[in-house]
C-alpha cells in the first residue's frame, strides 16, 4: 500500500469509528418504535432532596398513553443523571412494571405539587410485578438503582420540572 492512500484509508475508518459509536443517551438496542430520542421530549427536573440539596437530571417526558406504555423498555444503560418522568392528566394511583426493562430502577411517585409520596427502590428487571403508588399521584419518576438511596430522595423530596422558560412548576 502506498503511504498516502494508507494514510487516507486511516482517516476513513477512524470517521467511520467516530460515527458509529455516537449514541443517545440512553441505549435501546431492539425495536421498540425507535430511539428515546425519536420518541420522547426531553426536559430538565430539579430535585430537592430529604436534605435540602438539589439535583439536577436530564428526563424524558412519559405524557401521553403511547409514551407511557413504551417507558424505558429495551433500554440496557442509562446516563447518571438520566431519568423518566411519567407525567399523567389526574391524580390517580398509578401502577409500573418491568416488561422488557432490562435495567434496575428506583421509581419516585409524587403528587400534583412535586413532593415525594413514596419510592420504591432497585425494582427487578425484565418483572411483571405491579409496582404502585400508595395513594393518587401525578409524577412517577424512573431513576437508575441506587440513585434515590444515594441522593437521599424521600418522602420530604421534591421534584419541579423547568419550562421551556427555565422556571420550575
Amino acid at each position: 500500500m502506498r503511504p498516502a492512500f494508507a494514510k487516507s484509508l486511516t482517516l476513513v475508518a477512524t470517521a467511520l469509528l467516530c460515527l458509529t459509536s455516537c449514541r443517545a443517551p440512553a441505549e435501546s438496542t431492539e425495536s421498540g418504535g425507535g430511539t428515546l430520542d425519536d420518541v420522547f421530549d426531553r426536559g430538565k427536573l430539579l430535585i430537592v432532596t430529604d436534605d435540602g440539596s438539589e439535583h439536577v437530571f436530564d428526563v424524558y417526558l412519559a405524557t401521553s398513553a403511547e409514551q407511557q406504555r413504551r417507558g424505558l423498555m429495551f433500554v440496557r444503560k442509562m446516563p447518571e443523571t438520566t431519568g423518566m418522568l411519567f407525567i399523567y392528566e389526574d391524580s390517580d394511583f398509578h401502577s409500573m412494571w418491568m416488561k422488557n426493562t432490562y435495567i434496575s430502577l428506583d421509581m419516585v411517585f409524587a403528587r400534583a405539587d412535586g413532593s415525594v409520596s413514596s419510592v420504591i427502590h432497585e425494582t427487578q428487571p425484565l418483572s411483571l410485578s405491579s409496582q404502585q403508588s400508595v395513594e393518587p399521584v401525578n409524577y412517577v419518576l424512573e431513576l437508575n438503582a441506587g440513585t434515590a438511596r444515594r441522593l437521599a430522595i424521600g418522602n420530604k423530596s421534591h421534584l419541579r420540572l423547568a419550562n421551556g422558560d427555565g422556571a420550575a412548576r
